[in-house]
C-alpha cells in the first residue's frame, strides 16, 4: 500500500486507531486515539502534554498506527513514521484544524481554544514512511 492510499483510508473512515510508542525499556505502549490527515499529508493526533505517549515520543520520535475501519473487522491499515510534537501556543491552529477535520464546526471556538489551553493539549504529527498491509495472508 502506498502512502496516498493510506491517507485516503484515514480520510474515508472513522479515524479510530491504536498508536504504539516505545517506553524507556523498549517495550510498546499502546493508546487508542483518533487520527486525521492534515494539509501537508501528515497523520495528526491531539493529546495532552502530560500523556505517556507524548513523553515517549519526545524521547524516541518513532510511532506506529493501526487504523481500523468503521465496522472494526475487515480492511485496516498500519502506518509507521517519525513524529514531531507541536505544543501550545504554536499548536492552536493545528488543534482547530484537527477538530474541524473530525467533527466539523465547533459551536464556540473561543471555548474550544480555552479548553485546549486548560487541558494542555498538543498535536502529534506523524510523517509516515511506510504503510501496509501490502498483501493478505
Amino acid at each position: 500500500m502506498d502512502l496516498e492510499e493510506a491517507r485516503a483510508f484515514v480520510r474515508d473512515h472513522n479515524s479510530n486507531a491504536v498508536l504504539s510508542t516505545l517506553r524507556k525499556d523498549g517495550t510498546p505502549q499502546l493508546s487508542p486515539i483518533n487520527v486525521a490527515v492534515d494539509a501537508e499529508g501528515r497523520f495528526v493526533i491531539s493529546s495532552r502534554e502530560t500523556a505517556f505517549k507524548v513523553k515517549n515520543l519526545r524521547r524516541d520520535p518513532r510511532a506506529w498506527l493501526c487504523v481500523l475501519n468503521d465496522a472494526f473487522y475487515g480492511r485496516w491499515i498500519f502506518l509507521e513514521g517519525t513524529v514531531d510534537v507541536l505544543s501550545l501556543p504554536d499548536a492552536m491552529e493545528s488543534l482547530v484544524d484537527y477538530y474541524r477535520t473530525l467533527s466539523g464546526e465547533h459551536p464556540d471556538w473561543d471555548d474550544y481554544r480555552a479548553a485546549m489551553v486548560r487541558d494542555q493539549r498538543c498535536v502529534i504529527r506523524i510523517s509516515a514512511t511506510r504503510a501496509g498491509p501490502d498483501r493478505e495472508g
